[in-house]
C-alpha cells in the first residue's frame, strides 16, 4: 500500500517541479481531445471555447453524446455518398 502512495507522490511532485507531459487519450471529434498525463494520469479535456479544461464527469459526459452525435453523423454522411448515384450527363 505504501509502494502506491510513494509513486503517485513521487510522480505528483514530478509534475509540480517540471510540469505535466499529455497525450491524446480520446479523440472525441476532429476539434475535441481527451488528454492525459502519462506521469500522474491527470485528465483534461477541450472546452467549447478551444481551451483546455479539467475533465469532469460532466465534461466525460458531454464528450460521450458529442462522439455518439459525431459519429452518427459521419455514418450518414459516408452512407449518402456511397448511394448516391452518379449523375450521367
Amino acid at each position: 500500500m505504501k509502494n502506491s502512495t510513494n509513486k503517485s507522490f513521487t510522480h505528483k511532485l514530478f509534475c509540480d517541479i517540471f510540469g505535466h507531459k499529455y497525450e491524446t487519450s480520446k479523440k472525441v471529434t476532429s476539434h475535441v481531445k481527451e488528454y492525459t498525463c502519462t506521469c500522474c494520469k491527470h485528465q483534461l479535456t477541450t472546452n467549447s471555447n478551444g481551451e483546455l479544461t479539467e475533465l469532469t464527469p460532466k465534461y466525460q459526459e458531454i464528450n460521450a453524446i458529442l462522439a455518439d452525435i459525431y459519429l452518427r453523423r459521419r455514418t450518414r454522411l459516408n452512407s449518402g455518398i456511397m448511394t448516391q448515384a452518379p449523375v450521367l450527363g
